[in-house]
């Protein structure tokens, strides 16, 4: 059975349209308290957290009409990060999670993640039995369950977060500007870092329901940029909606994605850690990344883009470290989702033992240039039997000569094919991603 309303991160849309409504979000935490009450024994509790967006009350009562109705206990955090509610959902040995966030999209956006009591995503099976339950026609448990405010459950966050640094280690001497792009960190991610001791100067921290991720976040770091180099911080740090993502801004403000975050803690890793087994990437990280880890000697696999892909490949390789060049980074040594406040922690971790600036450590990486354009996709066409666009990947490749790297990927949410070409030669490469997408649009025409 295929999902209907599950993607690979939840059920996202926009509010008011199907299936992102109140009448709908109540059938499914009704459907979820039902699923999870028959496959779990112990805790009757289910939390729900959510992020600054002003549906998130709407639904949040929704979703616990529903779980109430079914028979559970409902947690409600309040304005919490996704992988907040992932540590809470382990440290309340509760039955799952739920997030309402739609992470970096607008305010117009919402959605539902669901967390396993271990704090990973519910797999497939259960977001397929849970549809099915969809299905039915709801009814009411004999025994109704009961709802209740968790007061601390900010600090409990917060000490988590401090708690994953060695002992002893803190931020003294530091200056930090911190984008919240007033999401689920404006209330958490100051305190953490300023308890390390870090002179924070804070952006982005009033939200009202309307402006998150508007015109801030790691998804549009310029005000960042531009106060970094204002203030002459040290560096700056953003976040995106939900908390699950962050990039960085170095001291001359040029932004250090994801892939650049990754390969630092890779370093930090190896070098004092005792290190690093190998880390997981996606198709769209930038070879640069991979040759900067080669240098390392840190093995490193490519996993399909999404979050999901990657923790799945780092289980089944036993690595501890992957994300995505997004911002979305796991390090499973210390959390089990997308974490950003941790992940910033962790290049902190790096910066601070290594002694440099942000900006000279990340020089130990060559991005190679990446040109990625996207081609209309008028019909449904199998690039990959297609002889053609195959003899122009091959054509593209020998002139790359082993320094570079193509891709062609159909994109998961829009009508496009997103044509890739990496290379050490800026020109060179923006030239062959021109020529390769003519290609492909001919064959999708």
């Amino acid at each position: 059975m295929s999902r209907k309303y599950f993607g690979t991160d939840g059920i996202r849309g926009l509010v008011g349209e199907a299936p992102i409504t109140p009448d709908f979000m109540l059938k499914l935490g009704w459907a979820a308290g039902r699923v999870l009450m028959d496959r779990f024994d112990g805790s009757n509790l289910i939390l729900i957290g959510k992020d600054t967006r002003i549906s998130g009350y709407m639904f949040e009562s929704a979703l616990q009409a529903g779980l109430i109705n079914a028979g559970v206990d409902v947690g409600l955090l309040g304005p919490m990060p996704t992988p907040g509610v992932a540590y809470l959902t382990r440290t309340f040995q509760a039955q799952a999670g739920i997030v309402i966030s739609a992470s970096h999209n607008s305010y117009v956006d919402n959605g539902i993640k669901f967390f396993g009591g271990n704090g990973t995503k519910l797999p497939d099976e259960l977001e397929r039995l849970i549809e099915e339950e969809l299905e039915k026609p709801m009814t009411t448990a004999e025994k109704l369950g009961k709802a209740r405010r968790i007061g601390d459950a900010s600090g409990r966050y917060i000490e988590f977060c401090k708690g994953t640094m060695p002992w002893g280690f803190n931020l003294k001497g530091l200056q930090i500007v911190l984008d919240c792009a007033h999401g689920a960190t404006y209330n958490i991610a100051p305190d953490v870092f300023s308890e390390l001791g870090a002179k924070i100067i804070p952006m982005f921290v009033e939200p009202n329901g309307t402006n998150i991720n508007r015109s801030c976040g790691s998804t549009k770091p310029e005000a960042l940029q531009e106060k970094v180099i204002e203030v002459g911080a040290d560096l700056g740090i953003a976040f995106d909606g939900d908390g699950d993502r962050v990039v960085f801004v170095d001291h001359k403000g040029e932004i250090v994605d994801g892939d650049e975050l990754l390969y630092i803690i890779a370093r930090y890793q190896q070098e004092y850690a005792g290190g690093c087994d190998g880390v997981v990437g996606t198709l769209m990280s930038n070879f640069g990344f991979e040759l900067g880890l080669k240098k390392l000697g840190v093995p490193f696999a490519r996993a399909k883009v999404g979050d999901r892909y990657v923790i799945e490949m780092m289980r089944q390789n036993g690595w501890r470290l992957g994300g995505e060049n997004s911002g979305h980074i796991v390090c499973s040594n210390v959390t089990t989702t997308g974490d950003g406040i941790i992940s910033a922690l962790q290049v902190l971790l790096a910066v601070t033992t290594f002694g440099e600036s942000l900006y000279k450590i990340k020089k130990g990486m060559n991005k190679m240039p990446q040109v990625m354009i996207n081609v209309h996709m008028a019909k449904r066409v199998d690039l990959s039997s297609d002889q053609t666009v195959q003899s122009a990947v091959k054509a593209t490749e020998e002139k790359l000569a082993g320094t570079g790297r193509v891709l062609l990927r159909p994109s998961g949410t829009e009508p496009v094919v997103r044509v890739m070409v990496e290379g050490e030669d800026k020109k060179q490469v923006k030239e062959l991603a021109q020529e390769l997408a003519k290609t492909v649009e001919l064959a999708l025409s």
